[in-house]
């Protein structure tokens, strides 16, 4: 696998390297010890997978707080997405900036996103389905998110929404003055 680091502190992009010969390809999509050289967490509690019908569709953005918080591995394994990670690590030198990765069947990239980040993506065409590892069991008392668009985050997303849960339109703005989340 190729490990390529992102402008955000600790997320990273990973390529899959595939090898082929005449029955077909093999890759390696995690490696514990590739990760753990790297600071990334390499044990995962549970697998998850959503499946979108319409381009345009709108998950997240959201996240575990502590001590839920979870590491997550996505890709996409039908379709293409823009997926989009936003820092709240008050620590970090990547705090609230975010970045956005195309992720699809064709490219098999997968994205790393760290605990203490915010995840979302867009479907950018119809029947998309997103398989991620998550290092953490779904903890619902531990659930937040943060609104799709924001003011302070300004995330351009390229397809007008066209299907966006009733929750996801109604997680709070940041507030600059309000405590940092992690």
């Amino acid at each position: 696998m190729k490990y390529n680091k992102t402008n955000l502190q600790d997320a990273w992009l990973v390529e899959i390297e595939l090898r082929g010969d005449d029955r077909g390809s093999f890759a390696r999509t995690m490696c514990a010890d590739e990760f753990a050289a790297r600071g990334m967490i390499n044990s995962f509690a549970q697998q998850n997978m959503s499946v979108s019908a319409k381009a345009g569709t709108l998950r997240g953005l959201h996240f575990q707080r502590a001590p839920h918080t979870e590491a997550k591995l996505v890709r996409c394994t039908r379709g293409v997405i823009l997926d989009v990670i936003v820092d709240l690590r008050s620590n970090s030198p990547s705090y609230l900036k975010h970045e956005a990765f195309e992720l699809s069947a064709e490219n098999r990239k997968q994205l790393y996103v760290p605990p203490g980040f915010a995840h979302s993506f867009q479907t950018l065409v119809d029947d998309c389905e997103v398989s991620y590892l998550v290092s953490a069991a779904y903890a619902p008392q531990a659930e937040g998110g943060l609104r799709y668009d924001d003011p302070l985050l300004n995330i351009s997303w390229p397809r007008p929404i066209t299907a966006i849960s009733a929750k996801d339109t109604t997680w709070p703005y940041l507030n600059p003055d309000a405590p940092p989340i992690f």
